[in-house]
């Protein structure tokens, strides 16, 4: 077996028996990164020589028998949504595009405390406004197992990433189904945990109240062991939760006994694809046949939670994306001369002169155009944010700013938070009755690229089985359970009541003890 097809936690065990060093490590994925991602497109940015410098250390540390990390010489790919201390941090948009942030970001800082090799930052949608991953300023990732069709998003490359064996363990964001639908696409299995179990201090904001990190992994065994070391409560991040954090890696083996797993009804009609309908139907089948019992519950409010959750998401993002003005930080209009990226305390009066004084070389058209320093100022807000951010992202800003506009506020925004809270009672009282919920991940296969992008609302519908995690706040994980007829991964979706990771983390790993779709990998070509 070549070492890069090795699960995490399998890596971790060589690595600790001293089979292999960190060194050899690093050194495997860098050449499977080097020879496959000039098709895949999965990093914005390697980081080789500071990865193998760390691997170095990390090697010399245990020759040492010094005191090593949980994660001491494993590589790990990071969304390029978090911040890295003196590192590019874009979110795949041109307005971040030279943005090197003067610190890390809580999970970042933990990942390094636990001596992971950060071995590179993934491509991503804008700002994690996507699901296909077509929305990256710089290029669209594409899915590992068929390179003609999109890996899901917005955590799309760091879902590839993984999928392609370029990495044993990656994070993501996921503020409507942007870990579990890239998990589900790529055949790989992926968790968003519970709201508030782990820090989003240095996530760059999306929609505050429903963004959240989590691991992607080959296993359920393998995001077990990265969540150990991102979850647990930060004093600089005040949604975080002060709760403990259980040992997931050692307590994922214990069987869940008298498991009951809900089937929602509202999740089986119209719209879902024939293959996933029987790739989820055989899964329940498996569990069944694992002493699971299964009944049907119902989410009556979920046919709703689409529109509910393009409501609130825009408004939050409408306010989040405010800040990018092109004046404290981030991608400024031409009409200003200072280099992109500085800026930060120049005074407002004198972004008026430089306005002023030197003119975009494309002007406003006539009858917009004035001398007057203010407009100049306004001409030089309106140019960046028009300029610095894609099509979706002003898509989305559009819409939130409208819902949250006087005369529109309670007929939108403030009804979408009553439907929220129904949402959220439909699944505390389906837990009444059942342990997990099980159902799809997407209603298709990954699609082919371009066939969705003009189609905002088709592509907004391929969240349908997933924002209802994010609006309540609940855990959810996408699992492989089988493949279509073209041959395309099709994820399993479990989700949890609140805090219930372990939970999560032992039925996941229940079924991939009796199946072996976490195995399959892409063939992308002949190892050597």
């Amino acid at each position: 077996m070549h070492l890069t097809d090795h699960s995490a936690t399998d890596l971790l065990a060589l690595l600790n028996s001293g089979q292999v060093k960190a060194v050899e490590v690093c050194q495997a994925y860098l050449a499977r990164i080097e020879r496959r991602d000039r098709a895949v497109k999965a990093f914005l940015q390697v980081n080789a020589a500071a990865a193998l410098a760390r691997a170095e250390q990390i090697d010399r540390r245990r020759r040492e028998k010094q005191p090593l990390g949980p994660l001491a010489g494993l590589p790990v790919a990071l969304k390029d949504v978090l911040c890295t201390e003196g590192e590019l941090t874009t979110c795949g948009s041109r307005m971040l595009e030279s943005f090197r942030p003067p610190y890390d970001a809580t999970v970042v800082a933990r990942l390094k405390a636990a001596d992971a090799v950060l071995i590179g930052k993934t491509n991503m949608d804008e700002f994690a406004m996507g699901g296909s991953n077509e929305n990256s300023a710089f290029f669209p990732t594409h899915n590992p197992w068929d390179l003609d069709r999109v890996p899901g998003g917005s955590s799309g490359g760091s879902a590839a990433c993984v999928a392609a064996r370029m990495a044993p363990l990656a994070v993501g964001s996921d503020t409507g189904g942007s870990i579990r639908c890239p998990a589900g696409l790529c055949g790989i299995s992926g968790m968003k945990p519970t709201y508030g179990r782990v820090s989003r201090y240095g996530l760059v904001a999306f929609a505050s109240s429903l963004d959240q990190i989590g691991p992607f992994g080959q296993t359920a065994e393998d995001c077990a062991l990265l969540l150990e070391v991102l979850a647990g409560h930060d004093p600089k991040d005040s949604t975080s939760i002060d709760r403990p954090v259980p040992k997931y890696s050692q307590t994922i083996r214990q069987p869940l006994q008298g498991l009951r797993l809900g089937l929602v009804r509202e999740h089986f009609g119209d719209g879902l694809d024939g293959d996933v309908e029987s790739s989820v139907r055989e899964a329940v089948r498996v569990y069944q046949s694992l002493g699971a019992t299964v009944r049907e519950v119902s989410l009556p409010h979920s046919n709703y939670a689409v529109a509910t959750y393009y409501i609130i998401a825009p408004c939050e993002a409408s306010s989040n994306l405010a800040r990018y003005d092109g004046v404290h930080y981030g991608y400024r209009s031409g009409i200003s001369p200072l280099p992109l990226g500085e800026g930060q305390g120049v005074r407002a009066t004198r972004i008026w002169t430089v306005a002023a004084n030197h003119p975009h070389p494309n002007p406003l058209p006539k009858g917009e155009e004035t001398d007057r320093a203010d407009n100049a100022l306004v001409q030089m807000y309106r140019r960046s944010r028009a300029e610095g951010f894609g099509a979706e992202v002003k898509r989305r800003i559009m819409l939130g700013t409208y819902a949250l506009s006087a005369g529109y506020y309670e007929a939108y925004y403030q009804k979408a938070l009553k439907v929220r809270r129904l949402i959220r009672q439909d699944f505390d009282r389906a837990f009444e009755e059942v342990d997990l919920i099980v159902g799809p991940v997407t209603p298709t296969p990954a699609f082919k690229l371009g066939e969705r992008i003009d189609d905002p609302l088709a592509m907004y519908l391929f969240d349908l089985y997933t924002v209802g995690a994010n609006l309540t706040g609940i855990p959810g994980m996408s699992i492989p359970c089988g493949f279509s007829a073209a041959g395309l991964p099709i994820g399993l979706h479990l989700q949890a009541p609140p805090f219930e990771e372990e939970r999560l983390l032992r039925g996941a790993y229940m079924f991939q003890q009796a199946t072996d779709w976490h195995t399959k990998k892409p063939e992308l070509e002949e190892e050597n």
